[in-house]
């Protein structure tokens, strides 16, 4: 048997990259978990996930062969985590990837030199099988002629890549023999062999051969162009170069293992499987949470933020089972940022702020957990109270729900005090949640069908908006109506889209919308007008365009770009770089930006950012950009490498957006950034800078919205007008004397309620002297129950509290009605609380009466309902309750 090579995580990964590097491969960067400009996912889910648009054709890539080692978030079954030897929340997908370039006949004698070459991986071959489609025969032909042996290729009827509408084919798997001495079965099990359930068959990769597009009518029809996208998961051939029996005894996990050992209660992994599932899913979740926040998701109740929030949760209960009770998990953020750190140095440089976000989770959710605890064992006195031996299912379910218990937790607690738990309840009621969360789950993890409308058009075209917003003789050499290419097109027409050669009009980019303007022809007479501009696959700026007459590919036009709504675009999109950088200065460094949206008449930001932002803070950064507006700095821009780039300082946003020439534009020294968008020449130009709003727009997402130039001089002529009127209604002289009169009304506001309050009080307890006096015998003691007219429930127990005080009956119902709505209170003595009779009982029994429900404690409950007209039927529900035997 050939030696197997020793590697560790960051060399397997170099690897791999280096080797399709040689094979003229671009190495793309692992983008950030949280999909940018891709509403179909929750997160990034596959190295593929990241280049739908080079796939689809909607973007040609500068190179076609890519490859990647792509950082990815998979949550459809988060409970196996810890259970089995190579589930994760979060994993690497190393992967080659070529866009109507090479097929079989290259990926697969690669695939097989980087395996097996004593310069790369060096796998025995003995120890790899290849499973392959039945009808792939050119597949199975390849693997044979680059050397695998008969006996270790294996038809399988489920090598056939198709998750629904969008590319498809055929796919091959490679499995790596681990030796029956890792197997869970017996060698003779039907399960035994490689694409069975086995633990000694290891799938290490799969190559995808997309050559057919599933049509929405479930059809395969051959694709324009055949593509390649092969996943293999880092963790798991890590596994084989370190030996290791599981994905978690390698070196991506076990310094975290090692670091929660030392924070337990003495426990070792490895001494006991069930904590071995504990240390498991704390070194898988704290990966995920300290990527994911790093990428700018921070926990809430919805969408990412709700996974980041179970998987924190699930994480410190996992510590409480190690006897770990004071929170831990943020003093694993830098272990996880020195095992990554070759390949994703910026999590050790965010280390403190990402641990931040995860302690303040953390210290939030002890308080929660120990309620949680709390409830479960109020749980558990009630159920010994009503002689039952089971805790419902629903309960169960709100334990964790609500407060992270899993039921195994819930059942281990019920076990030690005799009782069982629900476990159909359970689940039903699991189900239903299930089913609320699929829209927060990814919506489609497919692409759209490809097209090569302008995928092969690759005539050069060129922009010069930058300086000219008119082009006299720009030529149509690009024409396309109804979604095919055309040589003329008239008014009538339906999509309408044209490239020239050389064109003023920008296309929408880095949150810059496009210019419009006209089309006039050689005569000076109007043609049509530009209603949108966006990138052709091969980056050709393509107009949008409505016709009032024909236009001719060949032909030349004057082109002219709406000057007016340019210059304010411009304005406002320098205003987004001089904010972005406020709110860094002001926020701190951990604050990026999550989109922008630069139009005419006003800009939006997007940012990620823990916690509010105080009007303090929103003043300063006002107050920043303004004083850059004042300084009068001039605005340059220069067209370099990235390298280049960088080293200047330039902010990046998302990279996959740059190519190997960017354009950096810099504010002085104050800001510079990789942007391909207008600008103006000088901060003056903007005039001013106001901020119109700011608030959340997700988990850990603020937006501002804010205006500049002659928009921001309206705005603050507007709010001036609202003051002025104001200042009318309070007959303020002077605006100054405005917060003067309005403090005033606020006190004679106060000193009014005040005695509108008294005098409430003092209708109530005259209403008491008479209803107090009414007074029924029933067979569960004396009733005192009576419809009343107080301001709420506030004045219901106001009067409970007099009832009490003067032992009066045994039972109290009062109810009362305001604006339309409906309130019930029921008071019990504590003697009668004692025989068992409850006030949260009797007015669940009578709350149906007012079409509401309620609660409360045994000596006190109140309702709320919609039907005030129910009222003394619920009265005299409350007696018949009383008079009841039962």
């Amino acid at each position: 048997m050939k030696k197997l090579k020793q590697l560790d995580s960051a060399q397997v990964r170099r690897m791999y990259l280096d080797f399709f590097q040689q094979h003229g491969h671009k190495v793309m960067p692992s983008q950030s978990l949280v999909p940018v400009n891709d509403p179909t996912l929750l997160w990034i889910n596959s190295g593929v996930a990241t280049m739908k648009k080079y796939f689809d054709g909607k973007v040609v890539p500068d190179n076609p062969r890519m490859t990647s080692s792509q950082k990815s978030i998979r949550t459809n079954d988060i409970e196996n985590v810890g259970k089995t030897a190579r589930h994760h929340t979060m994993f690497e997908m190393l992967g080659n990837f070529s866009v109507g370039d090479y097929f079989k006949n290259e990926v697969i004698p690669w695939a097989w030199e980087l395996l097996t070459s004593d310069d790369w991986f060096g796998f025995d071959p003995a120890r790899l099988y290849i499973t392959y489609y039945p009808k792939d025969h050119d597949a199975y032909n390849k693997w044979r002629e680059v050397g695998v042996a008969e006996d270790h290729l294996i038809a399988d009827e489920d090598n056939f890549w198709d998750i629904g509408q969008g590319p498809s084919g055929p796919d091959t798997e490679v499995f790596y023999d681990r030796g029956q001495e890792f197997n869970n079965l017996a060698e003779d099990d039907p399960e035994s062999y490689p694409g069975g359930e086995n633990e000694r068959y290891l799938e290490i990769w799969n190559i995808v051969f997309s050559q057919f597009n599933h049509t929405p009518e479930n059809t395969y029809e051959p694709l324009p162009h055949k593509n390649i996208d092969t996943g293999m998961g880092l963790e798991r051939v890590v596994s084989i170069f370190e030996n290791a029996p599981t994905n978690f005894e390698t070196d991506l996990f076990m310094p975290i293992i090692k670091q929660v050992a030392a924070l337990s209660a003495g426990k070792q992994y490895g001494a006991d499987k069930a904590d071995d599932v504990q240390f498991k899913i704390i070194a898988d979740h704290i990966r995920t949470i300290t990527f994911a926040i790093g990428d700018g998701a921070l926990p809430s109740n919805m969408g990412r933020g709700y996974v980041i929030r179970r998987l924190l949760r699930r994480a410190v209960v996992a510590g409480k089972k190690l006897g770990i009770d004071e929170p831990f998990l943020a003093q694993l953020v830098p272990t996880v940022g020195k095992i990554m750190e070759d390949y994703y140095p910026e999590v050790l440089q965010n280390a403190d702020y990402i641990a931040s976000v995860i302690k303040s989770e953390e210290d939030r959710f002890s308080a929660t957990l120990n309620g949680g605890l709390n409830l479960l064992n109020s749980v558990i006195a009630d159920a010994k109270q009503n002689g039952s031996n089971q805790i419902d299912g629903r309960t169960a379910f709100k334990l964790y729900d609500t407060y992270g218990f899993p039921i195994e937790l819930t059942k281990e607690y019920a076990a030690d005090e005799g009782l069982t738990v629900d476990q159909k309840g359970f689940e039903a009621a699991m189900t239903e949640q299930q089913n609320r969360a699929r829209n927060a789950r990814d919506m489609d993890n497919g692409m759209g069908v490809q097209t090569d409308l302008w995928t092969d058009f690759k005539e050069d075209s060129k922009y010069v908006g930058y300086t000219d917003l008119t082009v006299d003789d720009a030529k149509v050499i690009g024409l396309a109506h109804d979604g095919q290419q055309a040589d003329s097109a008239e008014p009538n027409d339906q999509n309408i889209e044209v490239i020239f050669d050389t064109t003023p009009f920008y296309a929408e980019m880095g949150g810059q919308v496009a210019d419009t303007g006209d089309i006039i022809d050689n005569y000076g007479k109007k043609v049509g007008r530009v209603v949108d501009v966006q990138h052709a696959p091969n980056q050709q700026n393509l107009h949008r365009v409505e016709l009032t007459s024909p236009i001719k590919k060949g032909a030349r036009y004057k082109l002219v770009v709406d000057r007016a709504r340019h210059l304010k675009i411009e304005k406002n999109h320098t205003a987004t770089h001089l904010l972005d950088q406020a709110l860094r200065n002001v926020l701190g460094g951990h604050t990026q930006q999550a989109g922008s949206l630069v139009e005419a008449h006003y800009l939006r930001f997007d940012f990620n950012h823990f916690g509010q932002v105080t009007a303090k803070d929103l003043a300063a950064v006002e107050a920043m950009v303004n004083e850059q507006i004042f300084k009068e700095i001039p605005v340059t821009t220069v067209e370099t490498d990235i390298d280049s780039a960088k080293e200047m300082g330039a902010i990046a946003l998302f990279s996959d957006k740059y190519g190997d020439k960017v354009r950096v534009v810099k504010i002085g020294d104050y800001n510079t950034e990789f942007c391909g968008g207008d600008h103006v020449k000088n901060t003056n130009e903007l005039g001013l800078f106001k901020i119109v709003s700011e608030g959340g727009v997700g988990a850990g997402v603020r937006r501002i919205e804010a205006v500049t130039s002659s928009d921001a001089y309206d705005f603050l002529q507007k709010r001036n007008a609202m003051l002025e009127e104001v200042a009318g209604d309070l007959k303020a002289a002077q605006i100054k004397e405005v917060p003067h009169q309005v403090a005033n009304l606020q006190e004679e506001l106060k000193q009014a309620n005040k005695q509108v309050e008294a005098l409430q009080a003092k209708i109530a307890a005259q209403q008491a002297n008479n209803v107090f006096d009414d007074v029924q015998e029933t067979k569960k003691g004396k009733l005192i129950a009576a419809e009343v007219k107080v301001a709420g429930m506030g004045q219901l127990r106001q009067l409970a509290d007099s009832w009490r005080a003067k032992g009066l009956s045994d039972v109290l119902v009062l109810g009362t009605a305001n604006d339309g709505k409906a309130n019930l209170l029921v008071a019990v003595s504590d003697e009668k609380v004692k025989a068992g009779l409850k006030a949260g009982d009797l007015i669940k029994a009578i709350a149906s009466a007012i079409k509401g429900g309620g609660g409360g404690r045994p000596n006190l409950a109140q309702a709320g309902g919609k039907d005030p007209a129910g009222i003394p039927a619920a009265l005299k529900l409350a007696k018949e309750y009383l008079d009841n035997e039962n």
